[in-house]
């Protein structure tokens, strides 16, 4: 699997640690922070996975919003991309994991190929607006209540995106 690489923001190293932990998966895997980088490089790749982390109740996190205007502007078609989020399903049962859904409304909107959907099951929350068909968007994290789920999540996660990146 060549030309992949994962784009992420990190406000506490949660984020980054989980593009690690992926990383480590992946062969040939290029790691950018957005926070240094910004949209820069994403039209370079054909295989991409997005990190995200929910805030404030639903808000994406706060780099993500400022190169929104740029990233908002990028043609994914020919893309197969995949995202992993972070949220905590017991304070905000109502809005779980709901910084993914702007992410994959705007690749979808630019022609990318989503992957990466993961199931809603074994997780407690009233609502997320993350869910399409009745399964995630791509892969949810709750490192706050589930860490000891991470690991198994992940390795599941990887093990489905590799046959569908090209």
């Amino acid at each position: 699997m060549k030309n992949i690489a994962i784009f992420y923001a990190s406000t506490t190293g949660k984020t980054k640690c989980i593009a690690d932990e992926i990383s480590i998966h992946l062969d040939e895997l290029k790691e950018y922070n957005i926070r240094i980088t910004g949209a820069e490089y994403m039209s370079e790749y054909s295989n991409i996975i997005f990190g995200i982390s929910t805030w404030d109740g639903g808000s994406i996190q706060e780099d993500w919003q400022k190169i929104w205007d740029e990233f908002s502007t990028i043609d994914f078609k020919n893309k197969t991309v995949a995202i992993f989020g972070l949220g905590d399903q017991k304070k905000y049962p109502d809005k779980f994991v709901a910084a993914m859904r702007p992410l994959y409304d705007q690749l979808k909107k630019a022609g990318a190929n989503v992957i990466g959907f993961t199931s809603t099951e074994d997780y407690n929350f009233e609502d997320s607006n993350a869910i399409v068909n009745g399964e995630f968007v791509g892969l949810v994290l709750d490192l706050e209540n589930q860490s000891e789920e991470t690991t198994s999540r992940i390795e599941n996660w990887i093990t489905a995106l590799k046959k569908d990146f090209i």
